[in-house]
Protein backbone atom coordinates (compact mmCIF):
# COMPACT_ATOMS: atom_id res chain seq x y z
CA UNK A 1 0.00 0.00 0.00
CA UNK A 2 1.04 3.82 -0.87
CA UNK A 3 -0.09 6.84 -0.29
CA UNK A 4 1.36 10.51 -1.62
CA UNK A 5 0.61 13.66 0.70
CA UNK A 6 1.05 16.69 -1.09
CA UNK A 7 2.11 19.82 1.08
CA UNK A 8 -1.11 22.30 0.14
CA UNK A 9 0.09 25.62 1.36
CA UNK A 10 0.54 26.71 5.32
CA UNK A 11 -0.53 23.81 7.39
CA UNK A 12 -2.30 21.64 4.83
CA UNK A 13 -1.56 18.50 3.40
CA UNK A 14 -3.32 16.26 1.00
CA UNK A 15 -3.37 12.99 1.32
CA UNK A 16 -4.14 10.44 -2.03
CA UNK A 17 -4.58 6.82 -1.24
CA UNK A 18 -4.03 4.34 -4.23
CA UNK A 19 -7.88 3.90 -3.95
CA UNK A 20 -7.89 7.25 -5.36
CA UNK A 21 -9.44 8.57 -2.92
CA UNK A 22 -8.05 12.22 -1.03
CA UNK A 23 -8.06 13.93 2.64
CA UNK A 24 -7.08 17.36 3.23
CA UNK A 25 -5.38 17.28 6.55
CA UNK A 26 -5.18 20.84 8.06
CA UNK A 27 -3.86 22.74 11.64
CA UNK A 28 -5.74 24.74 14.13
CA UNK A 29 -5.35 28.69 12.89
CA UNK A 30 -3.31 29.36 16.43
CA UNK A 31 -0.60 26.56 14.95
CA UNK A 32 -0.58 27.98 11.36
CA UNK A 33 -3.49 26.04 9.56
CA UNK A 34 -6.33 27.41 8.18
CA UNK A 35 -8.65 24.93 10.20
CA UNK A 36 -9.16 23.30 6.20
CA UNK A 37 -9.80 19.36 7.62
CA UNK A 38 -9.34 16.89 10.24
CA UNK A 39 -6.05 17.32 12.43
CA UNK A 40 -3.97 13.72 11.71
CA UNK A 41 -4.26 12.21 15.16
CA UNK A 42 -8.24 12.82 14.43
CA UNK A 43 -7.60 10.92 11.01
CA UNK A 44 -6.12 8.20 13.45
CA UNK A 45 -9.26 7.52 15.45
CA UNK A 46 -11.27 7.69 12.11
CA UNK A 47 -9.05 5.13 10.83
CA UNK A 48 -9.30 2.86 13.89
CA UNK A 49 -13.17 3.31 13.90
CA UNK A 50 -13.74 2.56 9.98
CA UNK A 51 -11.27 -0.48 11.02
CA UNK A 52 -13.37 -1.94 13.61
CA UNK A 53 -16.70 -1.23 12.47
CA UNK A 54 -16.09 -2.85 9.56
CA UNK A 55 -15.18 -5.74 10.86
CA UNK A 56 -17.97 -5.76 13.54
CA UNK A 57 -20.66 -5.45 10.63
CA UNK A 58 -18.85 -7.99 8.70
CA UNK A 59 -18.66 -10.52 11.64
CA UNK A 60 -22.38 -10.04 12.64
CA UNK A 61 -23.47 -10.09 9.08
CA UNK A 62 -22.12 -13.35 8.94
CA UNK A 63 -24.17 -14.39 11.83
CA UNK A 64 -26.99 -13.11 10.84
CA UNK A 65 -27.29 -10.58 13.32
CA UNK A 66 -29.68 -7.89 12.00
CA UNK A 67 -27.95 -3.69 12.69
CA UNK A 68 -30.47 -1.00 12.03
CA UNK A 69 -27.80 1.74 13.62
CA UNK A 70 -24.28 1.34 14.14
CA UNK A 71 -22.42 4.67 16.42
CA UNK A 72 -19.11 4.57 18.00
CA UNK A 73 -17.90 7.15 19.99
CA UNK A 74 -14.05 6.96 20.46
CA UNK A 75 -11.94 8.89 22.82
CA UNK A 76 -8.33 9.08 22.86
CA UNK A 77 -5.79 10.34 25.84
CA UNK A 78 -2.61 11.43 24.57
CA UNK A 79 0.76 11.98 26.41
CA UNK A 80 1.42 15.19 27.61
CA UNK A 81 4.72 15.43 26.56
CA UNK A 82 6.25 15.30 22.62
CA UNK A 83 5.34 13.22 20.73
CA UNK A 84 1.99 13.57 22.66
CA UNK A 85 0.92 9.92 21.12
CA UNK A 86 -2.09 8.12 22.16
CA UNK A 87 -1.17 6.35 25.66
CA UNK A 88 -4.97 5.02 25.91
CA UNK A 89 -7.91 4.69 23.36
CA UNK A 90 -11.97 3.31 24.14
CA UNK A 91 -14.02 2.72 21.79
CA UNK A 92 -17.93 2.76 22.29
CA UNK A 93 -19.96 0.23 20.01
CA UNK A 94 -23.43 1.64 20.33
CA UNK A 95 -25.76 -0.95 18.09
CA UNK A 96 -29.65 -1.37 17.58
CA UNK A 97 -31.24 -4.14 16.25
CA UNK A 98 -34.28 -6.03 16.67
CA UNK A 99 -32.68 -9.36 18.02
CA UNK A 100 -28.88 -8.56 18.37
CA UNK A 101 -28.07 -11.28 20.98
CA UNK A 102 -25.47 -10.05 23.82
CA UNK A 103 -23.25 -12.87 23.42
CA UNK A 104 -22.57 -12.35 19.61
CA UNK A 105 -22.10 -8.76 19.56
CA UNK A 106 -19.56 -9.09 22.19
CA UNK A 107 -18.02 -11.96 20.43
CA UNK A 108 -17.60 -9.65 17.34
CA UNK A 109 -15.91 -7.32 19.33
CA UNK A 110 -13.30 -9.45 20.57
CA UNK A 111 -12.00 -10.52 17.41
CA UNK A 112 -12.55 -7.27 15.93
CA UNK A 113 -10.01 -6.61 19.12
CA UNK A 114 -7.64 -9.49 19.32
CA UNK A 115 -7.16 -10.83 15.16
CA UNK A 116 -8.60 -8.72 12.77
CA UNK A 117 -8.05 -4.90 12.99
CA UNK A 118 -4.98 -4.02 11.35
CA UNK A 119 -5.60 -0.21 12.59
CA UNK A 120 -5.67 -1.34 16.14
CA UNK A 121 -2.89 -3.46 16.07
CA UNK A 122 -0.88 -1.02 14.34
CA UNK A 123 -1.00 1.39 17.78
CA UNK A 124 1.11 1.87 20.61
CA UNK A 125 -1.37 2.64 22.84
CA UNK A 126 -3.97 0.49 25.06
CA UNK A 127 -7.04 0.02 23.06
CA UNK A 128 -10.38 -0.71 24.87
CA UNK A 129 -13.63 -1.32 24.44
CA UNK A 130 -17.32 -1.33 25.67
CA UNK A 131 -20.80 -1.64 24.19
CA UNK A 132 -24.28 -0.89 24.38
CA UNK A 133 -27.33 -2.54 22.86
CA UNK A 134 -30.78 -0.89 22.59
CA UNK A 135 -29.36 1.33 24.74
CA UNK A 136 -28.23 -1.23 27.37
CA UNK A 137 -24.98 -0.99 28.08
CA UNK A 138 -22.26 -3.59 28.49
CA UNK A 139 -19.09 -3.89 30.42
CA UNK A 140 -16.72 -5.96 28.26
CA UNK A 141 -15.18 -8.85 29.43
CA UNK A 142 -12.62 -9.26 26.73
Amino acid sequence: MKVNVEWKGNMAFEGKGDSGHSVLLDAAPQVGGQNQGPRPMETLLFALGGCTGMDVVSILKKMRQEIETFHMEITGDRASEHPKRYTKINVHYDLTGPNLNEEKVRKAIKLTQETYCSVSKSLNAEVTYSFSINGKKFEPTI
